[in-house]
C-alpha cells in the first residue's frame, strides 16, 4: 500500500494529512455505487428549475442536469469524493457548450434541422480518439439490439 503525504485543500481533511492513495479501479467502483445510491436519495445540493421551461431559469440560476453524474465521474478520475460545487458548475458548462455546439454544426449538415448519428461520426471523423469510442458505443449498442432481440424470440418463441 502506497502512502502519499498529501497536501490537500480539501474541506474535511487537515492540510498535512497522510492519505492512502487508491487505485483507479478502487475509484471507479466507489463513484459507481455513489451513483447508484444517489438515484435513490438526493446526496448533493443541486439548483432547481423555477418552472420556466428551458435550461436557462430566472436571475442567473440554471437547473444543474449533469451535477451527480460529473461529480461521480470527477471522484472516479482522482478528485475529492465531494468537489466544490463550483467545480462541478464549470465543467457541466463546458459540457452543455461541446453539446450545444456539436448539435448546431450536426443541424446544419445532412438534412437540415434534424441531427443523426451519422452527422455526428461526421463531425468527430478527425479526432481518433473521440471517433474509436463513438465506434465502439454503435457496436456495442448494435451487438445490445442482436441479444435482446434473441432473447426475445427465445423466451416468446417464433
Amino acid at each position: 500500500m502506497l502512502l502519499a503525504l498529501a497536501v490537500c485543500q480539501s474541506r474535511k481533511t487537515h492540510p498535512l494529512t497522510v492519505r492512502r492513495r487508491v487505485s483507479r479501479t478502487e475509484r471507479f467502483t466507489k463513484a459507481a455505487t455513489l451513483m447508484a445510491d444517489e438515484e435513490d436519495e438526493q446526496g448533493f445540493e443541486e439548483e432547481l428549475d423555477d418552472g420556466s421551461g428551458g435550461v436557462e431559469a430566472g436571475h442567473g440560476r440554471r437547473k444543474r442536469l449533469f451535477s451527480k453524474e460529473l461529480r461521480c465521474m470527477m471522484y472516479g478520475f482522482g478528485d475529492d469524493q465531494n468537489p466544490y460545487t463550483e467545480s462541478v458548475d464549470i465543467l457541466e458548462d463546458l459540457v452543455i457548450e461541446f453539446i450545444t455546439e456539436m448539435t448546431h454544426k450536426a443541424m446544419s449538415i445532412g438534412r437540415q434541422g434534424r441531427v443523426q448519428v451519422e452527422d455526428i461520426v461526421f463531425l468527430i471523423r478527425k479526432d481518433p480518439r473521440k471517433f474509436a469510442r463513438v465506434k465502439d458505443l454503435l457496436t456495442m449498442n448494435e451487438e445490445l439490439k442482436r441479444a435482446r432481440k434473441a432473447f426475445d424470440e427465445a423466451n416468446y418463441g417464433s
